[in-house]
């Protein structure tokens, strides 16, 4: 059966669908497993084994959309996440199972429409991704491995040449981005960072995006003289995540970066708003649970600053344990 996922949204948003990709094609090894995603995710999706092809979605007009579908020739489809655009493009491609969540107008274009209430947070979005594969195939497995995503030595043997690095790294990333709703500030990343410094067993790292110069430049000024590396990511999401795998800790807010570290084996500790839609029960990784560590920030000042004093005291005992 050729069956097309469809997860066309942010970094973070596509990771919770990894395991829907995984189940579907390991319940039936002949299932030919085609994803549909937006411009940046491609890659990662490419790497993928358990993903057979990769359509995507550039943003075009519905009709170049149903005409991409169509070449797939797709017996069945699961859209985790639906607009009105991707839900005509389907059912003008004449896709026999069109399965998806009955929330939204785009609802009527579906003929097998799953009552999920993912606003009550019942469980994390990745697991209700999960339940619609059971929509498909009720006897399915949904297991899948942790870590999900597994790379080679190759590009962090290379990143460790370039800058010196000889001992277990633990990363910091302190730039905003996808839905993520509450953060620290720079300047709290920085005391974060330096409080890291001072356990000599430890490399330590701030990481940036490719957009970040301005945040990159900021914190190069306020962290002066210091043996912390500050590197900008300037490759695809599969050379970022290829480092990630080999970092022992990974401390950032909750933004797709978080999921592709936990997705990649890497220890998490992740910064959410303190809001049921926002939280960790929502947002929670795909990765192992035991090495997710999850924080809320209050909205009001003090609370945030209880927190903070909570997080240091947290971060310097898992330092103080060694890796």
């Amino acid at each position: 059966m050729n069956i097309l996922v469809v997860r066309n949204d942010k970094l973070g948003d596509f990771m919770t669908a990894l395991p829907t990709l995984y189940v579907l094609k390991h319940h039936n090894p002949s299932n030919r497993i085609v994803a549909l995603v937006a411009p940046l995710n491609r890659k990662l999706a490419e790497s993928c084994d358990f993903i057979d092809e990769v359509i995507v979605d550039n943003g075009g007009d519905i009709l170049e959309l149903a005409l991409k579908i169509k070449e797939a020739k797709i017996d069945a489809s699961v859209t985790l996440f639906s607009n009105t655009r991707v839900a005509i493009a389907q059912f003008v491609a004449r896709i026999r199972i069109r399965i998806a969540p009955a929330t939204k107008i785009a609802q009527i274009f579906y003929n097998r429409r799953i009552k999920q209430r993912r606003s009550r947070v019942e469980m994390a979005e990745f697991e209700y991704n999960l339940q619609l594969a059971r929509a498909l195939f009720p006897d399915i497995s949904l297991d899948f491995p942790k870590p999900l995503l597994r790379f080679g030595d190759e590009a962090y043997a290379a990143f460790c040449a370039e800058y010196g690095i000889t001992k277990s790294v633990v990363a910091f990333h302190p730039g905003f981005g996808g839905s993520s709703d509450a953060n620290w500030t720079l300047g709290e990343y920085v005391e974060l960072v330096r409080m890291a410094e001072s356990f000599e067993g430890i490399d330590v790292v701030m990481t940036f995006g490719p957009d970040e110069e301005n945040l990159y430049n900021e914190a190069k000024e306020l962290l002066g003289e210091s043996r912390t590396v500050l590197y900008r990511s300037v490759g695809s999401v599969v050379d970022f995540a290829a480092l990630l795998s080999r970092f022992k800790l990974f401390v950032s807010t909750s933004t797709g970066t978080y999921h592709l570290a936990s997705a990649s084996g890497c220890e998490t500790f992740t910064f959410f708003a303190d809001t049921p839609f926002a939280s960790a029960a929502r947002w929670k990784s795909i990765g192992e649970e035991s090495k997710q560590h999850h924080f809320m920030i209050p909205l009001d000042p003090s609370g945030r600053a209880e927190m903070f004093e909570k997080v240091k005291r947290e971060l310097k005992n898992r330092l103080s344990q060694g890796f």
